[in-house]
């Protein structure tokens, strides 16, 4: 398996890019997945040369930031969605220079965007369709996150993003999953991996707390089992988003995996 760290928040290892990249590495990530904020955007240039002198990937891009500025797939105002779809045209350019897969996620809008499932999913594949076709052109991967219903409003199981993505109808998108999510969504960790089996896009490590791995309930061993079952090549992107600092979250829990066996 190969591991990324997820770095959401950029001001985290900002100040001290070149060290904490250093420090990732030590760690024995072989990636870093970045969340494309407006102060991770301005650093590309930057950045691309620190990891390639590291041996150092991108393996994966976040986009959910966006959603913050109001562009959103499902909402009714058909400005908003042009926009989101704008955006991650935006960012098709991005993904290939780093040879990354985009993450569709918390674009996809609440409940309170679109109160109707289908007339939202609707929206939702016909923004995304137009995305995965310029994709497909510029040869960039693209995978939709099943995010729990507390922060996204549609297609919250892996089941319900492969019948997405069945919906969108264009081979630049594959699903993926998330163990934390998978915690409150799926009744099995392991079965929608293998749902999935050979078109799984990319995965996500993370507590059912949120932080260090090993500090909940996530049956990680099994979760590695699977992913290894269905031959999974890609990376996996240790995230930790509270309960801990970048340092202790990332050398800590590479640890407790490599600790699995």
């Amino acid at each position: 398996m190969r591991y990324s760290y997820m770095v959401i928040d950029f001001s985290t290892i900002a100040d001290d890019l070149a060290a904490n990249l250093d420090y990732i590495k030590a760690c024995g990530y072989e990636g870093v997945e970045l969340n494309l904020t407006p102060d991770c955007l301005v650093r590309l240039d930057e950045i691309e040369p620190l990891l390639a002198e590291r041996g150092l990937v991108v393996p994966s891009f976040l986009t959910g930031a966006a959603y913050q500025e109001g562009l959103c797939l499902s909402v009714a105002d058909a400005g908003r969605r042009a926009g989101a779809v704008e955006r991650l045209c935006s960012y098709l350019p991005i993904a290939r220079r780093f040879n990354a897969i985009l993450v569709v996620g918390l674009l996809q809008g609440l409940a309170k965007d679109e109160p109707d499932v289908a007339v939202a999913n609707e929206r939702i594949a016909a923004g995304l369709r137009q995305v995965g076709l310029a994709a497909q052109e510029q040869v960039v991967k693209l995978v939709v996150e099943p995010i729990n219903h507390l922060q996204v409003g549609f297609n919250n199981s892996v089941g319900e993003v492969r019948e997405l993505i069945a919906a969108i109808g264009v081979s630049a998108f594959k699903p993926m999953v998330d163990t934390i999510h998978m915690n409150i969504e799926e009744t099995s960790l392991v079965q929608p991996i293998h749902d999935c089996g050979s078109a799984l896009g990319h995965v996500h490590l993370c507590e059912s707390s949120g932080g260090i791995l090993g500090s909940g309930r996530i049956d990680f061993k099994a979760a590695l089992a699977a992913l290894d079952a269905v031959d999974y090549r890609g990376f996996a992107s240790v995230k930790v988003y509270r309960k801990a600092g970048f340092r202790e979250a990332a050398q800590e829990s590479l640890e407790y995996l490599q600790g699995l066996g």
